[in-house]
């Protein structure tokens, strides 16, 4: 087997640790820690998440969402409500986030109920986009077979025209989406593969911490 091939791609992971003493009682505190780190070592799109529906079917599927919002409920993201993941969520309203910070060699891995936000909460953030991503919220019925890319130009034209000089409402089927963490680990590259792993797992109004072999 040549060098060259994908099993021989590796490096080694020199990071700082990741040890109990050092952590806090809340894990959305470590979050928030890691998450400003992240931001500090101007990591490329550091707020793209791997967010993992199911079907009512058990298939699962997943794609790459934005963080648009973190406190100490949970983790916010917006989207359609009549996409695939939105009508997986109304289906089986759980999912799985995934962060992954390449430089800082970090992951960490969500899994909670999901419900929506208000739509108090959806009207503020959207009013917030760019017009154009207003825009396009109403231009893309996302996840729907389309003809091709034109369709979907003159859609946002006519789109363009129609609320020229005007405010963009947001479209009663787009809004935000609360993930509320049952469980959070953290995930820190270490020498030789013996990776630091803690997970949090929720009991009651408090966590439990408990460390994970790599």
């Amino acid at each position: 087997m040549k060098k060259t091939s994908i099993a021989y791609i590796r490096r080694e992971y020199l990071n700082e640790d990741l040890v109990e003493k050092k952590t806090p009682k809340n894990p959305l505190t470590l979050f928030q820690k890691w998450f400003n780190e992240a931001l500090k070592a101007e990591v490329i799109d550091v707020t793209a998440m791997a967010l993992a529906t199911v079907s009512k079917r058990g298939i699962p599927s997943n794609r790459i969402v934005l963080l648009k919002g973190l406190d100490q409920r949970g983790f916010v993201f917006f989207t359609n409500f009549q996409s695939q993941k939105g009508r997986e969520l109304a289906g089986s309203p759980v999912a799985s986030l995934l962060f992954f910070w390449p430089q800082l060699v970090r992951q960490v891995r969500i899994v909670g109920k999901v419900v929506k936000v208000s739509t108090k909460e959806s009207d503020v953030y959207f009013k917030t986009r760019p017009r154009g991503s207003q825009l396009g919220a109403w231009a893309s019925e996302q996840s729907e077979t389309v003809p091709n890319r034109d369709f979907l130009e003159k859609c946002m034209k006519a789109l363009e025209e129609k609320y020229q000089g005007k405010v963009i409402p947001r479209p009663p089927y787009w809004g935000g989406y609360l993930v509320i963490p049952r469980s959070i680990e953290f995930w820190q590259g270490r020498p030789n593969r013996l990776h630091d792993r803690l997970r949090y797992v929720r009991q009651g109004q408090s966590w439990r911490r408990e460390r994970l072999a790599p």
